[in-house]
């Protein structure tokens, strides 16, 4: 259902026994706690006085028994909130993942990588990690020190002002770390986002000679990153070294003070002892906040983070399933604004195309051709006015569903990281092979293929390492065509081809127009249009003529004769080929 896991909170959603549980098990673990005073307790006041090894020996059994116990329960708790954790991790996974793509998709960020999935994990670090028991621990804390009072009122008073301090200390704590460990993972992330950059252009940086420069411009972002990291360590150290000393000192001032009223007969040696036990346990839980703070910072920080990117990325609704569409495609009156931009890209553009024919869109570089591209395999929706697939809106397809139908070529290939059939099959972990040699084959690109070192099972990474820009495209133009498309959404696919690649090319399209497919072609070189049977031509967003190829062309083109006889050739070429 839309909206159920639109707060991070949902995903804890019948979790309550679980927390009970953690609860349950803090409760006695916290009771099992005094068993040391009491030991001690037992020891100074009752044993060596008796001078009784038998009572010694039953005393350290018992007490060995529930220390056991305590160590069972402390296990299981643990392992319990991890679980509470893992749970909401897997939980939200999907959903996240899903935001974080979408994110990309819709906004003018999406260079940069999107921290979704760590602020997730941080998460679920902090729920795994000792620093939450603490948060269950603190409530003991005024037990422990009425406790104390029970020995002698000097010590509750002594033990409630060093209670307070570390109270302090923990306050001052969170309001100066805040803003230092916040900036250190921000200053992590520029710097890490900044090397991932910098390892997919290895090659570009080595021609151009540039990693002299770039390599300074790293280092700058990481000593900035260290300089904040190790500013915010030093302050958390310090708030942490001082809480346990302090502590020390404070359980050693108690065993002073309990010295004292034991000289003067105001308690025993074993309360003396139990004192100071106790005083250390109430004050451990307070310790440890302190020393977990940075990963308490970070979940916050992630917990806000992941809170806005699935309120800002809502789930989108259920689809009703529509039945496989005919290449029908109309564009109706559209203007498009591009992700957190003013400016419209493409203003009232009206076209379509029918099944078997082919439209090449053209235009200057930014005239709004990849805009186009975007709109019509369903990247972007227009802000007025409707992009429809035989009659249906694309919004009213489920995204990969849509996908389904549609064969995007962008105009940049990105292949991922596994072998040449994963990528041609869309990355399915078992792609059907048959289809894949037969994409392979519509794209021209299978004696390419059969010419790498393992065939369709060569490896290949997510920047295409050892391939031409001419062969990712091929490979892309596969892609494209894996699954028997209805729609084909070419962006420039000739910008990396030789003669060879764009007779195939070539082919490709006609073939496609003979299977009764629908082909929208965004090019520069004329080769590119070879095959189109329609013109649309865009000038700064603006349809300029639609109709016919030859009609437009002839009448929108100076140089049409000579544009007109280059087509003539590259059809010629391909119809040869075929």
């Amino acid at each position: 259902m839309r909206g159920e896991l639109d707060n991070p909170g949902a995903a804890f959603r019948g979790m309550t026994p679980l927390f009970v549980s953690v609860a349950v098990f803090s409760f006695f673990v916290n009771v099992l706690q005094l068993i040391g005073p009491l030991y001690m307790l037992q020891i100074y006041d009752r044993v060596i006085p008796s001078r009784s090894e038998e009572t010694l020996v039953a005393l350290t059994v018992l007490i060995a028994a529930l220390y056991a116990f305590m160590g069972l329960l402390d296990y299981s708790r643990s392992r319990i909130a991890s679980r509470i954790g893992a749970m909401a991790q897997s939980r939200l996974d999907g959903r996240v993942f899903n935001a974080v793509l979408r994110r990309s998709v819709l906004s003018t960020e999406r260079s940069k990588p999107s921290s979704g999935l760590r602020d997730l994990e941080s998460v679920q670090k902090l729920l795994g990690s000792p620093v939450l028991f603490a948060i269950f621990d603190m409530p003991w804390a005024p037990v422990y020190i009425l406790a104390i009072f029970t020995f002698h009122p000097y010590l509750g008073y002594l033990s409630i002002a060093g209670g307070l301090v570390l109270v302090a200390v923990t306050l001052l704590n969170q309001m100066l770390t805040r803003k230092p460990e916040l900036e250190a993972v921000r200053s992590s992330l520029q710097g890490d986002a900044f090397a991932e950059t910098i390892r997919q252009q290895g090659e570009m940086i080595q021609a151009l000679g540039m990693r002299g420069t770039v390599l300074a411009r790293w280092q700058k972002l990481r000593d900035k990153a260290l300089s904040a990291t190790l500013s915010a360590g030093d302050k958390v150290s310090g708030f942490s070294t001082f809480s346990k000393t302090f502590r020390f000192f404070l359980q050693s001032s108690v065993l002073g003070l309990g010295a004292w009223l034991v000289i003067h007969g105001e308690m025993s040696a074993g309360a003396m002892i139990a004192g100071s036990i106790l005083l250390g346990r109430a004050l451990a839980p307070i310790e440890q906040a302190i020393g977990g703070w940075p990963l308490v910072t970070r979940a916050r920080q992630g917990w806000a983070s992941l809170k806005a990117l699935l309120e800002s990325t809502p789930e989108t609704d259920q689809r009703t399933a529509l039945p496989r569409p005919r290449a029908i495609f109309d564009c109706s009156q559209i203007t498009v604004f591009p992700p957190e931009q003013q400016r419209a890209s493409l203003r009232m553009l009206d076209f379509h195309v029918r099944p078997g024919q082919a439209l090449g869109v053209i235009g200057a570089s930014a005239s709004g051709k990849s805009t186009l591209a975007r709109v019509l395999t369903g990247i972007w929706r227009p802000a007025s006015g409707a992009v429809r697939l035989d009659g249906a809106a694309l919004e009213h397809y489920d995204p990969d569903v849509l996908g389904s139908y549609i064969g995007y070529l962008p105009q940049d290939v990105v292949l991922f990281d596994g072998t040449v059939a994963e990528n041609i099959g869309r990355m399915q972990e078992h792609p059907d092979a048959e289809a894949v040699v037969a994409a392979a084959k519509k794209a021209g690109a299978h004696e390419m293929i059969l010419g790498l070192p393992q065939g369709y099972d060569t490896p290949v990474s997510a920047g295409g390492a050892r391939l031409s820009g001419g062969q990712k495209q091929r490979i892309g133009l596969a892609r494209a065509f894996y699954g028997d498309p209805v729609i084909m959404v070419l962006d420039e696919p000739n910008s990396n081809l030789d003669a060879t690649g764009q007779d195939a090319l070539n082919a490709a399209i006609a073939q496609a127009k003979a299977e009764g497919k629908a082909v929208v072609i965004m090019a520069h070189r004329p080769a590119g249009i070879a095959e189109c049977d329609m013109i649309l031509i865009i000038d700064g967003g603006v349809a300029k003529a639609f109709g016919p190829r030859d009609e437009v062309l002839k009448a929108h083109v100076r140089n049409y004769a000579q544009v007109a006889g280059r087509i003539g050739e590259n059809t010629a070429q391909a119809g040869a080929q075929a």
